[in-house]
């Protein structure tokens, strides 16, 4: 494990508020207008998702396939860079469930993961690896633009990881880890060292609250943060905060600043 007091994402006493894919409730998620937004609402991290283009550049876009969120279909990994290039990222977002597309034909792009790490050049960042093959991707981009200080690599696959396990590079748990570590807690197993610097943890898997004060605790104890998603309501956040919780991931990035600041 490494510890970087320099980036609030691996600070046992920080409180960041975690984008997740930018003000994703009012811009379309994994865009450039999506984390401007967040960072002019006082984002202290950003959160994206990256998956590998047919040319192997890392793009951020969550969804394996690009009939959800922009105008084309299929597998995002048929498509080259220039291809992507011609979507419109903002074509499904939709403010108001439907009944209008504010930002269709407004010139957003799937953007590659160097550009959104030259865009907020200050901003820490949760890199979330979507498929295992793009982590080499993710790595060189990290490493040729000097930005490894201010990322952390999450992933639910322990595959996707294994490039960033050691220093410079930190890792967040993968799903696996993170459900070794809160069974070991529940049975009240010791549980050694683990190789990775933080936890980002769902409020709750199949109806069970994950990061319960023990769990947090544990996290602690080897000096590793626990951040939760997705957390809009600024009565959860501040009942996760109180439990120990350092960060809190959230699509309304200017509401959960308001109830931390408040």
């Amino acid at each position: 494990m490494m510890a970087r007091a320099s980036n609030p994402l691996l600070d046992l006493d920080a409180r960041p508020v975690i984008a997740h894919r930018g003000a994703s409730a009012a811009a379309p998620e994994n865009t450039l207008a999506a984390f401007e937004l967040a960072a002019g609402q006082g984002a202290d991290a950003l959160e994206l998702d990256v998956r590998l283009s047919a040319d192997g550049a890392a793009v951020v876009i969550h969804d394996p396939t690009l009939d959800r969120t922009t105008d084309g279909k299929g597998p995002v990994r048929a498509q080259t860079l220039v291809d992507l290039r011609l979507l419109d990222a903002g074509a499904g977002f939709s403010p108001d469930g439907g009944a209008t597309f504010p930002h269709r034909g407004q010139g957003l792009r799937v953007p590659t993961l160097g550009e959104v790490l030259w865009a907020f050049p200050r901003m820490p960042v949760l890199i979330e690896v979507k498929e295992p093959e793009a982590q080499e991707a993710v790595r060189r981009v990290l490493v040729q633009e000097g930005v490894v200080e201010r990322c952390v690599v999450a992933s639910e696959h322990p595959a996707a990881l294994e490039a960033f396990r050691e220093p410079p590079f930190a890792s967040a748990a993968s799903g696996p880890e993170i459900s070794h570590l809160y069974w070991n807690v529940l049975l009240r197993r010791r549980v050694a060292a683990p190789r990775y610097d933080l936890l980002s943890v769902p409020l709750r898997h199949r109806g069970v609250p994950v990061p319960t004060r023990r769990f947090v605790a544990a996290a602690h104890g080897f000096g590793c943060p626990v951040h939760v998603w997705t957390i809009n309501e600024p009565a959860t956040a501040r009942r996760l905060w109180a439990r120990g919780v350092a960060g809190v991931v959230t699509n309304l990035p200017g509401v959960i600043r308001k109830a931390r600041d408040d």
